[in-house]
């Protein structure tokens, strides 16, 4: 878990930030001054493990750029300051969701009795089906 956070922290560090101009609230202020962010994160900087990068690389989807690197915008508050803390927060929730191994899938056995069970609904099942249809007076 300490690894984890060292690796988010380390990533939060290599990140370059943009302001660019956003639009939605913030009335004339937002024609006057850049409050959205961008940031940029190169993620081959980070030498993650592949499995881990295989599932950032997933969970980033249309945000990973060809070239490895996480684009993130934020737009949704009205200061800079806010909007890079919440790009920031986005960021880091997205590696630390990268670095959670999904747990693997046991596998179910069905007995004797479940199989007889499953097969005698499907053939009631089909019964029914098998009778709907035209009427003959």
């Amino acid at each position: 878990m300490a690894d984890d956070d060292d690796l988010v922290g380390r990533a939060l560090e290599q990140v370059e930030e943009s302001f660019i101009a956003a639009s939605g609230p913030g009335g004339q202020n937002v024609n006057k001054v850049a409050t959205a962010v961008q940031v940029r994160l190169d993620v081959f900087a980070l030498r993650l493990e592949p499995a881990v990068f295989q599932r950032l690389k997933a969970l980033a989807g249309s945000r990973m750029t060809a070239r490895g690197e996480i684009v993130l915008t934020a737009r949704k508050y009205r200061t800079q300051e806010a909007n890079r803390e919440d790009a920031r927060a986005r960021l880091a929730e997205l590696i630390e969701q990268a670095l959670v191994e999904p747990k693997k899938r046991a596998r179910t056995r069905l007995n004797r009795v479940g199989k007889e069970q499953r097969i005698k609904s499907k053939k009631a099942r089909g019964t029914v089906k098998a009778n709907r249809g035209r009427v003959d007076w």
